[in-house]
């Protein structure tokens, strides 16, 4: 069963769609994020729930 570390992320109402698209693609290039969810609200704010695998090492002795 793989263990995951999330990050939530709300923007506001104001926020345009491509601004928001920006700040997904460049947690995901640089911090290894993936979406896990997107919710958008009624009155036009974001919340999006990043993800990304934690990876353990294992001892070889």
């Amino acid at each position: 069963m793989a263990e995951y570390t999330y990050l939530v992320l709300r923007l506001p109402r104001g926020t345009t769609r491509d601004a928001a698209r920006q700040l997904m693609t460049e947690h995901a290039e640089y911090g290894g994020w993936e979406l896990y969810r997107l919710r958008l609200y009624p009155d036009g704010s974001r919340r999006i729930q990043l993800r990304r695998k934690i990876i353990r090492q294992v001892r070889t002795l």
